[in-house]
């Protein structure tokens, strides 16, 4: 299946970021989850919904048992904590009880029963293991691309107004209220993606099988590939890049309240500190994918795929994590990586492969002209921005017309041959 693929590839990375993370003497991906399992967790929301993913393939009974005694293993965490007046956070209790299925998968199932228990205690692990995956590429990113292109950046987001600055400027008009609904949304977005993942998976246990496509693939396969693009277009955001948060690696303090001037830019050298994280947005990406997969589901799982997107995009260019560019760059980069991996469950067709290649093609067209074109781009915006929003447009277009094709073929297949009037005898 589809996301056994993903997963076995996942895992592989996972050992392959833990020997990088070595080479600059800190603990890898693997390493910190372990440790969490006696250690304080650093998201234990994060640990019950990597839970609340593998209890798709049990009981209703097994799984208030499950939740019972992550509970209980937490409470008495809890309280050790407390007595030795040690970091209060909870969440272990979730991890054990996935490793506990796990244990139980080999010694007590058997046949298909184990392989459907394990497939859903790996896509738990693999779920919390991504938010530890993206820290240590963020720190590789930061040691091995010494300069940024935030000055690229930032000439070509000339050509969509600014928009990381404009929206800045409304998030602190909004106040505190407004900052802290954001950063909720910005920062549980992986809880977000749970709650659509649990609605797909929800006749797993019934059906004792997984969907061949679903969620939480777009959301590995998009953590997978978009560190690779951090490393090739190396950019940290119009707040550190514009902004205090910069401190004396800054162009100048400017972001939220002045627009950086039409210059030329060059490549420009930064602290071995902050991620190389912009390009493409992966927060827009993720919301994209969120908003995409509950399209399907009843109206309030809808409006919140909706909200999460919207509140998403406010929060990237809001806080100034990411230019305008960059959220362009990243919806063709999900509705490209969306459209493979339908295909893969499917098979692949003429439809599906022309817009894989064509949205490939257009990312890869907005990477060279934010680097090749940026000048031109702040010089002529009425002419570029457009260009940017229908390249955008086009891709979002081809995905909604594939998609709407395949949706039509399956049905027209089912229908019944059209009944025959019966012929008078000839006598």
């Amino acid at each position: 299946m589809l996301w056994v693929a993903v997963s076995v590839v996942g895992l592989g990375f996972l050992i392959a970021l833990e020997i990088a993370a070595r080479r600059y003497g800190v603990p890898g991906p693997m390493t910190n989850q372990v440790r969490e399992v006696i250690l304080a967790p650093k998201s234990g929301t994060l640990l019950y919904a990597g839970m609340a993913l593998m209890m798709v393939v049990l009981t209703w009974r097994q799984r208030f048992v499950a939740v019972g005694a992550a509970i209980g293993i937490d409470v008495v965490f809890w309280l050790v904590r407390w007595a030795v007046d040690a970091q209060m956070m909870a969440g272990n209790g979730a991890l054990w009880v996935v490793l506990a299925h796990a244990v139980i998968a080999v010694t007590r199932r058997t046949g298909r029963d184990r392989v459907l228990l394990l497939k859903g205690v790996g896509l738990g692990l693999l779920l919390v293991a991504g938010r530890k995956t993206g820290d240590t590429w963020l720190l590789i990113t930061s040691k091995t691309r010494p300069v940024v292109l935030d000055q690229y950046m930032a000439a070509a987001d000339h050509a969509l107004g600014s928009p990381s600055w404009l929206v800045g400027r409304i998030v602190e008009a909004t106040g505190p209220v407004g900052a802290h609904v954001l950063d909720w949304v910005y920062v549980q977005l992986g809880v977000a993606a749970v709650v659509v993942a649990l609605y797909q998976l929800r006749n797993v246990a019934v059906e004792r099988r997984f969907p061949g496509h679903h969620l939480v693939c777009t959301f590995l396969v998009i953590g997978l590939l978009g560190p690779a693009i951090y490393m090739i277009f190396p950019v940290v955001g119009p707040v550190f890049a514009y902004g205090a948060d910069g401190g004396q690696w800054a162009v100048a303090n400017l972001w939220p309240g002045t627009p950086p001037p039409v210059s030329t830019p060059h490549p420009m050298p930064f602290d071995e500190i902050t991620p190389r994280n912009c390009m493409p947005s992966l927060h827009t990406a993720w919301a994209t994918a969120i908003f995409i997969h509950s399209r399907k589901g009843p109206r309030a799982l809808r409006f919140a795929g909706a909200f999460w997107l919207i509140a998403t995009l406010g929060a990237t260019l809001g806080f100034g994590y990411h230019y305008g560019a960059d959220i362009v760059a990243g919806v063709v980069f999900t509705l490209t990586i969306e459209t493979a991996l339908r295909s893969l469950d499917r098979g692949w067709d003429r439809p599906g492969i022309q817009l894989v290649v064509y949205g490939a093609s257009v990312f890869a067209a907005l990477l060279a002209s934010y680097r090749y074109l940026s000048m031109e781009m702040a010089e002529h915006p009425w002419v570029f921005g457009p260009l940017l929003i229908l390249a955008m447009t086009s891709v979002v277009y081809g995905y909604v017309r594939t998609t709407k094709l395949w949706e039509r073929k399956p049905a027209s297949a089912h229908l019944p041959e059209p009944r025959r009037e019966p012929q008078p005898e000839l006598v």
